[in-house]
């Protein structure tokens, strides 16, 4: 089970990081953050292996805590939510500053963003 939690995670942290980074991206283009394409590309490039790094964890440890224990349901629920919450943690975090005043986006958050997702 450990083994395969390193193969899923690496996969897994890796699609995490790039759904993020789309995500970020959208929404800072959408609200006009930032100097130039070329500044917010540079940053998402800096920011996409830590959100790997932390993605491929969402997987591994779930894997290697719950794997042995429980059913093998268990770990792949945990992975899922927790890279779920990666995700959506990333995307209203980052992409979402409350502190960067947006004249084309309310309240910071883009208008393609789902009302029933919190941000």
């Amino acid at each position: 089970m450990r083994g395969r939690g390193c193969g899923v995670g690496a996969v897994s942290g890796f699609l995490a990081a790039a759904v993020a980074e789309v995500l970020i991206g959208r929404a800072w283009r959408t609200c006009d953050v930032g100097v130039n394409a070329a500044a917010d590309s540079y940053a998402l490039a800096l920011l996409f292996v830590p959100l790997w790094l932390v993605g491929a964890l969402c997987w591994v440890l779930p894997y290697g805590l719950l794997g042995r224990r429980f059913h093998a349901g268990w770990p792949i629920a945990a992975g899922a939510a927790a890279t779920l919450f990666l995700i959506w943690f990333a995307a209203t975090w980052l992409g979402m500053p409350d502190d960067y005043p947006s004249p084309y986006c309310v309240d910071n958050v883009p208008g393609w963003w789902p009302a029933w997702i919190p941000s």
